[in-house]
């Protein structure tokens, strides 16, 4: 990867879901646009906060899609990451991800 762009590979869906009160959510159901989650498995030499192995937050409908052996991948901007969880502190941050 080059410069600050990642390579994620987006998460699998679990199917159904359950909302706060209880309702059953099935997998075919329309929704508005969801976040998704994803793996990071590469970065650009000048992305500052994502490395490989976190898992991040983002815009699954604005990226761009490759194959690489037969697995598919997105490409995006670092800064297209809304979220990152990962278990790592950080030197300079607050250490405060999700």
């Amino acid at each position: 990867m080059l410069h600050d762009r990642v390579l994620v590979r987006l998460t699998p869906e679990e199917g159904e879901r359950r909302s706060t009160g209880g309702i059953v959510i099935p997998a075919t159901a329309q929704v508005a646009k969801r976040l998704a989650w994803g793996d990071v498995h590469g970065v650009g030499t000048s992305a500052r906060t994502v490395r490989v192995g976190d898992r991040v937050l983002f815009n699954p409908e604005d990226q761009l899609e490759v194959e690489v052996h037969g697995q598919a991948y997105l490409v995006m901007r670092e800064r297209d990451v809304h979220a990152v969880a990962t278990e790592r502190s950080t030197e300079h941050g607050t250490g405060l991800y999700l």
